[in-house]
């Protein structure tokens, strides 16, 4: 585990990807040295991106692992609950202060909020267990979904198109999402179904410490999720005057996950309205443990056809 309150993620060497060795730095926070509060404080880095916004799941990874550097080793992050408070700038970096709730015989809590510029882009709870034993279930993982080695990398489906967007997406992220329909990058082949799912892992491996791969799950939770709003209604990400942001985000861990290893992530939503839409998902690794749920509310807007 992660000490806490110092340290940092030990650092692997001779990465497979230039990519993976970002994610390590993205989520190696720097302790804020004097800092006279009662929240203790670290500051981050952002990736760079297109848009100038910072990727809302490396603000959550990174909320995250500020809450594991002051838990105590044993106790493992089970749930994460947060909400999207403002766009972040990608160019500035990200103080995290971080509340200790309560420290019990088994369970401790915390939040934290994200700051840029003196406000919340970010606010998070976040509970951690000491690990026990108890009863055990969980739903089977599908049958008959395709190998990932058969389907195409973005890089394959992207790497082509001139543009910024495309670019980054094709050669910038840390993570290897390769969908099992057709993906909607740019139009919507697949069936009209509330439905989405990938394959997933970093590009190269990472250590052996099961706080980082949580931590960069809650990275990678962040993509593709909210694609099954849009598949219903024949929406892909380039539609003129599309609007998406995500408001909030809840993940739940179950059991042990390592990220560099294949992750099938099922996605569905139950419901769209009121410019709103809401995303579920399940992860399985490939021998079909399911490891993590995550659920997220987004925003999303389409402009009206003119009368």
């Amino acid at each position: 585990m992660v000490p806490h309150d110092k340290g940092r993620f030990p650092v692997a060497e001779n990465f497979s990807a230039d990519r993976t060795r970002l994610l390590q730095s993205l989520l190696d926070l720097s302790p804020a040295d004097g800092a006279q509060t009662d929240e203790d404080i670290f500051v981050g880095q952002s990736a760079r991106q297109p848009n100038r916004r910072v990727f809302g799941g490396q603000v959550l990874a990174q909320s995250l692992v500020a809450a594991m550097r002051t838990v105590d080793d044993e106790r493992e992050v089970h749930s994460m609950h947060a909400y999207f408070l403002r766009a972040g700038d990608a160019e500035k970096p990200i103080t995290f202060g971080v509340q200790r709730l309560r420290d019990g015989r088994s369970f401790s809590a915390r939040r934290t909020h994200a700051y840029q510029d003196g406000v919340p882009i970010l606010s998070m709870i976040a509970s951690f267990q000491t690990p026990d034993g108890g009863l055990d279930h969980q739903e089977a993982m599908p049958a008959g979904i395709p190998e990932p080695e058969s389907l195409p990398s973005t890089a394959e489906l992207l790497g082509g198109i001139d543009h910024p967007v495309a670019r980054a997406w094709a050669s910038q992220r840390p993570f290897d999402v390769r969908h099992i329909e057709a993906p909607l990058y740019v139009r919507n082949d697949g069936t009209r179904e509330p439905r989405n799912a990938v394959w997933m892992k970093t590009f190269g491996p990472l250590p052996d410490d099961p706080a980082l791969h949580r931590a960069a799950l809650a990275y990678g939770s962040d993509y593709t999720l909210l694609e099954s709003i849009l598949r219903p209604h024949g929406l892909n990400w380039t539609h003129p005057g599309m609007k998406v942001a995500s408001l909030d985000h809840a993940m739940w861990w179950h059991r042990p996950v390592r990220v560099d290893e294949w992750l099938l992530y099922m996605q569905r939503s139950p419901s769209a309205s009121g410019a709103r839409g809401l995303s579920s998902g399940q992860i399985f690794n490939r021998e079909g443990s399911l490891v993590a749920t995550v659920a997220q509310e987004g925003m999303v807007r389409v402009p009206r056809p003119p009368h």
